[in-house]
């Protein structure tokens, strides 16, 4: 069963000081696992472990991970960096002695760096705990891509069949437009009153039907949407196979259009055209 590249997971956990910490991740397509990475609290190291996970999980497209935590009662503990105030006050007054001591204090305290998250020790309970919060987020954006996956699939299904449907079209409408283009030179010839051997024009005739020929076209065409269906029900991350195999559709389809010199027949392939379209437009999303 395929998924979508689209999903939103969300896992809470409380940990040993009563701190929240919430999870989010949020996916959209992309050709591979391009992960933004947002925590005031994770270490580097950490990092790089759940960076990981979530490529394993999730395989690709733009991720968006972020934890948060909420302090029990409000934000964050904040402290002020001592040692940086009072080395900016020295600088300030250097610049400007006569300086309001109030107007100096209230400049310092908005410069980066002044104001700092205290740092909290999380025990190794605490990270189990958002291990677990974060395999909880990975499994819901999971079964969310799970589920917008399964109406991707009745979409994508739906519109090869509307083509292989065409097809069918085509392959009535070709019956006809052979001897229709043989009757049509005849005439031709018959108006511009040329005299030709018979077994030469025929042969000429013959030639240049075989150029209009389409059976070709109708056969991989009809092979391809067949692949497209067999990968799309059997390959769980089928996406970007399926990018390939809509090429090779649409080729056939101008192929088609193109050699069928019949304006019936290309009423026909621009039905089909829109149809690979909109099939091309879902498979981007398809994991």
């Amino acid at each position: 069963m395929i998924k979508s590249m689209t999903g939103y997971g969300k896992g809470e956990c409380t940990l040993s000081d009563q701190s929240k910490v919430t999870v989010e991740i949020k996916t959209l397509n992309g050709k591979s696992a391009d992960i933004s990475f947002k925590s005031q609290i994770v270490p580097k190291d950490k990092e790089l472990e759940i960076r990981k996970l979530l490529a394993a999980e999730l395989v690709r497209g733009t991720i968006d991970f972020s934890l948060i935590q909420e302090m029990k009662g409000g934000a964050l503990k904040k402290q002020i960096n001592k040692e940086a105030v009072k080395e900016f006050i020295s600088q300030l007054r250097d610049i400007e002695p006569e300086c309001d001591k109030s107007i100096i204090l209230s400049s310092v305290l908005r410069i980066p760096d002044v104001i700092e998250t205290k740092d909290n020790e999380l025990s190794d309970a605490d990270w189990a705990k958002i291990d677990k919060a974060i395999s909880q987020a990975i499994k819901k954006l999971n079964s969310y891509r799970m589920a917008e996956g399964t109406a991707l699939l009745e979409d994508v299904l739906g519109r090869v069949a509307n083509i292989m449907s065409f097809l069918e079209e085509v392959k009535k409408l070709d019956v006809k437009r052979v001897p229709a283009i043989k009757e049509r030179l005849r005439q031709k010839i018959d108006k511009a009153g040329i005299e030709a051997n018979p077994e030469r024009l025929e042969q000429e005739i013959v030639f240049y039907v075989e150029k209009l020929d389409i059976n070709e076209e109708k056969v991989r065409l009809a092979q391809h949407c067949k692949y497209f269906m067999d990968t799309v029900m059997k390959d769980p991350l089928a996406g970007k196979k399926l990018g390939f195999i809509v090429q090779e559709m649409g080729r056939e389809i101008n192929t088609l259009g193109s050699k069928a010199n019949d304006a019936d027949i290309q009423a026909v392939v621009v039905k089909m055209k829109d149809e690979l379209e909109k099939i091309r437009e879902q498979s981007l999303n398809i994991l």
